[in-house]
This record gives C-alpha cells, sequence and structure tokens, in this order.
C-alpha cells in the first residue's frame, strides 16, 4: 500500500506526483493544499491553527475522515500523522511530502522522526520529497540504491555513529569506515544505475538531489 502525507510546507517545493497513491493524509495546511489541488482527502490530522475558520470548514468538509489534536501536544502534527498511519497500515509505503523547504525546525523534526524508537523499526518505509530531494533512510545491512533520473548527485548521511561503512559503486568509495558522529558524506554520484550501500551499526539517510 502506497501512502502520500503532505505536510504544510509550501507548494512550489512539492515534487511532481507522478505515483498513484492509495491513501491520501493532509497534515494540518497540507490538508487545504491536497483539496485546492483537486487531489483526494482520505484523512485530514492535526491542530489545523494554520488555517482560517473558512478554510478549516472547506477541509472538514471534504475529507472522509478528520482527527483533530490539541494545539499543545507532544507530538508535531507530522509525527501524529505517521503515527496514525502506521497504527493501521503497519506495512505500508510513506511518502512525505511539503515536510522541507520552509523552517528549518521543522525540517529538523521530520528528517529526526525515524531516529524514535517507535518509527525507527520503519524508517525504510519512510520517503521525503521535495522537488530537488528525494531522502531515504537505511538501517543496518547491505542496500541497494537505485538511481532516480534527473538526480545528479548522491549522499550518504549518517544520522548516528556509523561503524563499518562501505560505500561501493559510486564516484567516491569507502570501506569498513567508522564513524563516530553524525555526518554527511555529500556530493557523490553514481558511476552507473545503482551504487551498494552497507554498515553494521546505526541509520543512513541517503540523499538523491539535483540543482
Amino acid at each position: 500500500m502506497k501512502i502520500l502525507l503532505v505536510s504544510g510546507g509550501q507548494k512550489e517545493y512539492w515534487p511532481k506526483l507522478n505515483k498513484s497513491y492509495d491513501y491520501y493524509v493532509g497534515i494540518d495546511r497540507g490538508s487545504l493544499y491536497l483539496l485546492e489541488a483537486g487531489l483526494p482527502l482520505d484523512l485530514a490530522v492535526g491542530d489545523f491553527d494554520s488555517l482560517t475558520p473558512e478554510e478549516k470548514i472547506n477541509v472538514f468538509n471534504y475529507a472522509k475522515e478528520t482527527l483533530t489534536a490539541p494545539s499543545e501536544k507532544d507530538d508535531t502534527d507530522t509525527q501524529l500523522a505517521v503515527s496514525v498511519v502506521l497504527k493501521h497500515y503497519p506495512e505500508a509505503e510513506i511518502e512525505l511530502i511539503g515536510a522541507t523547504g520552509g523552517r528549518i525546525d521543522h525540517f529538523l523534526a521530520n528528517l529526526w522522526l525515524v531516529l524514535e524508537d517507535r518509527f525507527r523499526v520503519h524508517s525504510s518505509q519512510i520517503t521525503l520529497r521535495d522537488k530537488q530531494n528525494t531522502i531515504q533512510f537505511f538501517l543496518p545491512g547491505t542496500h541497494r540504491i537505485l538511481a532516480i533520473s534527473e538526480m545528479k548527485y548522491l549522499a550518504y548521511c549518517c544520522l548516528t555513529a556509523v561503524s563499518n561503512l562501505t560505500l561501493e559503486n559510486s564516484k567516491y568509495t569507502l570501506a569498513n569506515h567508522t564513524v563516530a558522529y553524525p555526518m554527511a558524506f555529500a556530493s557523490n554520484e553514481f558511476l552507473t544505475s545503482e551504487a551498494k550501500l552497507s554498515f553494521s551499526t546505526g541509520m543512513v539517510a541517503v540523499i538523491q538531489s539535483k540543482d
């Protein structure tokens, strides 16, 4: 099952939505953006404090289901939405857009979400996308990284300390490298349509980007 989550970042940063999704979730103002784009809105989640009263009425009339959270809460609206989706669809592939390109504190909260224990086990199911970047998350093991068309650059970002980091079939390689703290190996590139990543402990975000 493929699920699209739309957060409240500006639509100008959206990627091309050329996939068919099985379920559409709007997160706070992202619900309004789905409505304005003429896309389905299966679930609207959030405190909706970014909407005017009229916009909120339109969203609630358009959505098949709504979940309203209090403004003061432990989770961000995005954390809440991901938690609800995984509770009902634990095997789903989740694509999150509207989560980058605006406030840096919101972006970091979205990027680091996968480090929480409740989301870590599902991290490989979660992808962040915008018009310039695709971010995937990997747990220890050996992984094939498939090149995305039009994305020239490849980065391996260690979100934690990482052991035995090995990068193969890319312009710059590593072999059994130890990373003691979070850092990014940026501006790498594919040599073919596929690169290889392996490591023993930690978590790595793989980012494919274009200018």
